[in-house]
């Protein structure tokens, strides 16, 4: 029987969804657990997996589409149902229609000539809302090299981050269209899978031919694997190939660190699908034995050799290019001012101690004022809000980014909820995704949907400093370093240890007098740690 798919309601402000790509295309087998297309929402771009097993008989909005939540996405049933009644008044020509047009949208739009049987186009995907072109950081394979479904075929680089981007299908890697460290618009022709010998020089511009003579296929080993495979992979292949899990699934608990044989899918059969790895909880337990691997400072930018008399020249990548252009469109265009508050930690000291002196508890002060920062938003929402032309949104989430470092610049992926959020759940998800960060591992929808961002430099001995608010925020938070000095407590001089923060405020949406409440309720919480308990 047909299953109606309808657009889901992806965030809590949704009304309608764009579909940015189809997974799939009429008349394809689809899985549980298989990314049926990306929906753009207002906030991201998220995955959408089918929840049926059948066959995608009708599409009912194109790529770059839109519609409104609820209403007909697709339908999925057996081959060659009749779902006439279905979808209103459109008869099975419809379908039979599109999958007739299968092959004709699988060919590159430089050639007209058919596509050989077996072979798959891949294009460049779009792999965040703002992405118009990618970079190929890494290419996992060579032209001649066998393929899998699930293998990571290349590091794609984004205005982002750097993503790994999986085959869907099975063969043998007969064409690249860009070497690495070389970009293509999104949607353009990236490579072409199919069977080992088949030509495909007809519709690549004469390209192919040249590539593949460089490269034969490489024949398996003894061992059943193809030389491109490192034993890493085949180790991690073995581990996982009794479990019945998605691809999405697989490669979302590789990035993440969860052991999968610890999950319990929800899927057909017990099969682990996205949700699965996305409603998985870290242990504190876990949390503690990531603290060593994952509480070093991140790298600031790549260390440069000096040579005397030499200049040296270093490309631009794409994360660094769009962080200069949305810094400077920040700067430019929301009238910065900025508040500094000193703070004195002795309180927030010890509190730190009794709870780090709970079994499998272990906490940084960035944890504390992350959580003191979330609870100070819920009382003042006017911080925890976005400047558009004609109206203030006040948003009704608390999502906090988290400024972190990483070779190629800067990143902030966010904390969803955090003001719902214990401690041990801030410090397991900000080692978790500082972690992902420096190995490039975040995903694009990872790193959306921040209402106010953290920065913290006092790892490396800063003071204080001053921060370019990361929009569409109208403030950022900038932590400098816990100093040991003199102050007066009781009309006594004593020795005790005080933080400096720095509020930057957009002042179109925040004025100083609110700003200035902002830091005192957030004063409060951190030199009364017991009052986050009021």
């Amino acid at each position: 029987m047909a299953e109606v798919i309808t657009m889901p309601r992806l965030s809590d402000t949704m009304t309608d969804g764009k579909v940015a790509k189809w997974h799939k295309k009429v008349g394809d087998a689809v899985k549980e657990g298989d990314i049926l297309a990306e929906i753009e929402t207002d906030k991201a771009v998220q995955d959408f997996e089918s929840e049926f097993n059948g066959t995608l008989l009708f599409i009912g909005t194109d790529e770059g589409g839109s519609s409104p939540v609820d209403s007909v996405l697709a339908i999925i049933g057996n081959q060659g149902e009749d779902i006439s009644a279905l979808i209103g008044g459109k008869t099975q020509a419809t379908v039979s229609e599109k999958v007739e047009e299968k092959s004709s949208t699988e060919t590159p739009s430089a050639s007209t000539q058919e596509i050989p049987a077996g072979v798959e186009v891949i294009t460049m995907p779009r792999l965040s809302d703002t992405m118009t072109e990618g970079k190929v950081a890494k290419w996992h394979f060579k032209v001649g090299d066998t393929v899998k479904e699930g293998d990571v075929l290349a590091e794609i680089e984004t205005d982002k981050a750097v993503q790994d981007f999986e085959s869907e299908v099975n063969g043998t890697l007969l064409y690249t269209s860009v070497g690495e460290g070389e970009a293509s618009p999104v949607d353009t022709v990236l490579a072409i899978i199919g069977p080992a010998g088949t030509d495909v020089s007809g519709f690549t511009s004469g390209g192919t031919k040249k590539t593949e003579s460089k490269t034969a296929p490489e024949k398996p080993t003894e061992n059943g694997s193809a030389t491109g495979n490192t034993p890493t992979q085949t180790a991690t292949n073995s581990s996982t190939e009794r479990l019945a899990i998605s691809p999405l699934a697989k490669k979302m608990a590789e990035d993440k660190g969860i052991d999968v044989h610890s999950l319990k899918g929800s899927g057909e059969n017990g099969r682990i699908i996205r949700k699965d790895i996305e409603n998985y909880q870290p242990s504190a337990a876990t949390s503690a034995k990531q603290e060593v691997s994952t509480s070093v400072a991140a790298p600031a930018q790549v260390a440069m050799n000096f040579v005397q008399g030499e200049d040296s020249e270093t490309p631009n990548s794409q994360v660094r290019n769009i962080i200069a252009k949305r810094l400077s469109e920040s700067k430019f265009t929301a009238p910065h001012y900025y508040l500094i508050v000193e703070i004195n930690m002795d309180k927030a000291i010890e509190a730190r101690k009794e709870i780090n002196s709970l079994p499998n508890t272990k906490i940084s002060f960035n944890d504390m004022v992350i959580k003191a920062t979330a609870m100070a938003l819920r009382k003042h929402p006017q911080v925890n809000s976005t400047w558009k032309e004609d109206k203030i949104i006040h948003h009704g989430n608390i999502n906090v980014g988290v400024a972190v470092a990483i070779p190629d610049g800067l990143v902030v992926p966010v904390l969803k909820n955090a003001d719902q959020m214990n401690y041990n759940q801030i410090s397991a998800g900000v080692k978790d995704m500082a972690g992902r960060a420096k190995s490039k591992g975040l995903k694009a929808n990872e790193m959306e949907g921040s209402t106010f961002s953290v920065s913290n430099l006092g790892m490396f001995g800063i003071e204080t400093f001053t921060s370019i608010i990361n929009q569409p925020n109208s403030a950022i938070l900038s932590v400098g370093a816990i100093v040991e000095k003199p102050i007066v407590k009781n009309g006594q001089i004593v020795v005790g240890n005080t933080m400096k923060l720095s509020l930057a405020c957009d002042h179109r949406v925040v004025d100083g007098a609110t700003g200035a409440q902002f830091l005192q309720t957030l004063r409060t919480y951190l030199e009364q740690p017991l009052s986050l308990l009021l």
